[in-house]
């Protein structure tokens, strides 16, 4: 989520009489925000695109509620020592939350081990250890329509009699002490992107944020009086009109047998109509197509956590192949792949496989993942529903990725086309017809050159390494992963390196190359890959042929706050991926809206700025999705490329022979290794094209005033990537909701009685 603070205040409408106030008082508000901690509760991409679908939400009046973990310990804090990252814990709470309400008049019981005992009457799930989930609450102001929703995080307490009622009553002391045990589920967010780990304290935080909320849910539907005529709610038939659940990858699929728990073994529902219901409530969103990162539990795992659910999956299962083998008789095969558990080694529950059965609707995030999570990964659900599959392309918000962190270019975009742009980004179209207006170009191109002096000022005084503000800002900041292909950056930046020794009197187009990211704690790879920027960094920040021509700087503790300042000072954002592996991405919308150039492959949304902007206006490389099939056809070799291209092969013998590493030239062995047997996503196949491409960038970077028309380009093509857009496909296609652009008149105004019902009552 980030900050709180100047959010509020914006959606309020309320930052400059903040300002103001808080100026007479002798205080300066820019100092104030910094105090804020960053509410760091997930990893990357798809945590902070749940926070600006929230944003979203509000802003389009959607009666609409985020449901997730109060984690003591958020994404970790890193640090940098002699070149390595070093992880510290992010004790966020430490001095309070003030943005937070505890609400333990809504705390509810979660159940974990015991066994399942089945009579006439139905199973039931005893002998349990309980957990009690207690909810905080955080406001989700829309931006200036007097509508707040609610983000609602679920934290861990043991109940009182925990360990006290049984055995344990000889030692007090260890009962009480105990209790930790339990409050443990919410202490710690895990620390992968894209990577399942089949911890089994994972497993218990899925299915804790998952039974609370459900509770939750069912409470809220069972006290509404909408459409029913009992004073307390019995029947369930109209639940998914009423409901909708989105589910943000897999992480809370267990969502889908605890309903089907709760209605037939609680509610005592026939199966069928129970799971009708269920199935009509839930939709799945998939983030990912590494192989790597899809949730696959073992099944021994589930059975001693939850051994109720397991009995419903393998019911959902057997009903699911019943079902396919009608159709497709003897194709023994298709039940394999089809089939929720994957047999084998040891028995896996394949947790994307349950969340399409249990779902009615299933979306990739951008144009090209969609289709290829129909065409591939999925392609037998696909032939099966295809009404099933959509793509909802990702979005970004544009209060805080426009009007917060850029207020000098969203007050130049504002004396241009208005002030409604910040809630219809569409109408940044409007822009087209100054991209010839001399004047408009000037003062584009002054709001950059602004914000990168602060940001030069901000690094100065953090990195002690002195920045020339008239050189390109070279940006690559998202998670560390080998798909990202950071590596692919660094050998650029070698190769730069090695041109400016070779000639140090040829024209150079200065650079100063940002990278920044955190990188999993268990991630060898990943972490190798920072040592080497840094060290890369090391020796061409001191290089005194090199001067200020180009400076490598890696920027550490990646977070939103950080993002906040470093995006609207960047003039190119690298988009770097393999072609095929990066679902959507939504740094470079964030780029592209706030004035940069993307230099990218066609992955993810990069195709769709393509599509919008004109592909002539981004610096589009490498291969696409049918080359690297081809190329995985053919078998890559790494050594072809390696023995074809001269400046290839030099950075690679630098990195191998110790150049970068002088006291232990086989620190970089692994990932020189990697490189040569073992590349999965490629970086020598596309070298040869991204440094050409780069070769362009620096070209038309000596040309100020036609970089900045193609700056004006883009942003007038960024509308698309609103998360408003984004949320308003979810709703109606998905949820089948109507947003709302109405503003509720402020509370100190009395409302018609009338006004209190929300039309189209679903709640998502």
């Amino acid at each position: 989520m980030g900050r709180t603070l100047q959010n509020t205040m914006i959606n309020l409408g309320l930052q400059n009489a903040c300002d103001e106030a808080v100026y007479q008082l002798g205080l300066d508000m820019e100092e104030l925000e910094e105090i804020e901690e960053d509410a760091g509760l997930g990893n990357g991409g798809l945590g902070r695109l749940a926070a600006c679908f929230l944003d979203s939400m509000a802003t389009l009046g959607l009666a609409a509620y985020g449901y997730g973990i109060r984690y003591e310990y958020g994404i970790f804090n890193q640090k940098i020592r002699d070149g390595w990252q070093v992880e510290e814990a992010d004790d966020w709470l430490r001095h309070g939350n003030p943005w937070e309400k505890a609400r333990p008049e809504y705390m509810l019981p979660v159940h974990f081990y015991g066994r399942v005992e089945h009579s006439a009457s139905g199973a039931k799930w005893i002998d349990t250890q309980v957990v009690l989930a207690l909810p905080y609450d955080t406001p989700v102001p829309g931006y200036m329509n007097n509508t707040v929703n609610t983000m609602r995080l679920w934290s861990a307490r043991a109940p009182n009699d925990f360990n006290l009622r049984d055995f344990n009553v000889g030692d007090y002391i260890q009962a009480v002490l105990d209790r930790n045990l339990a409050e443990n589920i919410s202490r710690v967010l895990y620390p992968n992107d894209n990577f399942f780990e089949g911890k089994e304290l994972r497993l218990k935080q899925e299915y804790f944020v998952v039974a609370a909320t459900l509770q939750d849910i069912i409470r809220r539907f069972k006290a509404s009086k909408f459409g029913s005529t009992d004073s307390v709610r019995t029947v369930f038939d109209s639940f998914p009109e009423q409901v909708a659940i989105q589910l943000n990858d897999t992480h809370p699929a267990m969502a889908i047998p605890e309903l089907m728990r709760i209605f037939v073994d609680i509610e005592k529902l026939p199966w069928d109509k129970a799971w009708d219901i269920t199935r009509r409530t839930f939709a799945y969103t998939n983030h990912t197509v590494l192989p790597e990162a899809l949730e696959r539990w073992p099944v021994d795992l589930v059975e001693k956590l939850l051994p109720r659910h397991l009995q419903i999956i393998y019911e959902i299962n057997q009903r699911h192949l019943d079902h396919i083998a009608s159709l497709f008789p003897n194709d023994v095969d298709r039940l394999r792949r089809m089939s929720l558990i994957e047999e084998g080694g040891t028995k896996r529950i394949n947790m994307a496989h349950l969340c399409i059965v249990g779902s009615h609707a299933v979306n990739g995030v951008a144009k090209i993942h969609s289709e290829i999570v129909k065409t591939q990964v999925f392609e037998d659900f696909a032939a099966l529903e295809p009404e099933k599959f959509q793509n909802k392309t990702n979005g970004i918000t544009p209060r805080r990725w426009l009007l917060l962190c850029n207020p000098g270019l969203a007050e130049l975009i504002a004396e241009k086309i208005g002030e409604d742009y910040v809630r219809d980004l569409s109408q940044l179209t409007k822009l087209h017809k100054f991209v010839d207006d001399d004047l408009f170009i000037r003062e584009v191109a002054k709001v950059k050159q602004e914000n990168k002096v602060k940001f030069a000022l901000y690094l100065e005084k953090e990195y002690k390494v002195k920045i020339n503000p008239s050189s390109m800002f070279d940006v690559h900041v998202k998670r560390i992963h080998e798909y990202k292909r950071q590596l692919m950056n660094c050998l650029h930046i070698i190769t730069m390196y090695n041109r400016i020794r070779r000639d140090p009197a040829k024209l150079f187009v200065p650079r100063t190359v940002i990278i920044g990211g955190k990188a999993a704690p268990g991630y060898h790879m990943a972490k190798m890959i920072i040592k080497l920027i840094n060290a890369v960094a090391q020796v061409v920040n001191n290089d005194p042929m090199v001067g200020s021509k180009l400076k490598v700087i890696f920027l550490e503790n990646y977070r939103v706050s950080l993002a906040e300042k470093v995006i609207p000072a960047t003039d190119l954002s690298e988009q770097i991926s393999t072609a095929g592996t990066e679902a959507s991405g939504t740094g470079n919308m964030k780029f592209m809206l706030n004035g940069a150039l993307t230099i990218g492959t066609m992955d993810g949304a990069n195709v769709e700025m393509a599509e919008e902007a004109g592909e002539e206006n981004l610096f589009i490389f490498g291969m696409r999705v049918e080359d690297v099939t081809e190329l995985d056809r053919k078998g890559y070799n790494a050594q072809l490329y390696y023995d074809r291209l001269p400046e290839l092969k030099q950075a690679v013998d630098q990195i191998k022979s110790g150049f970068f590493s002088p006291k232990d030239p086989s620190l970089f062995s692994d990932v020189v290794n990697m490189l040569f047997h073992h590349d999965r996503f490629k970086v020598f196949a596309d070298y040869e094209a991204y440094v050409k491409c780069q070769e362009k960038v620096s070209e038309l970077y000596l040309n100020s005033k036609a970089w900045t028309k193609m700056v004006i380009r883009n942003i007038a093509a960024a509308g698309k990537f609103s998360s408003d857009r984004t949320i308003k496909e979810y709703a109606r296609d998905i949820w089948h909701v109507e947003p709302s652009d109405l503003k509720i008149p402020p509370p100190n105004e009395p409302r018609d009685a009338g006004q209190d019902k929300t039309p189209n009552g679903t709640a998502a």
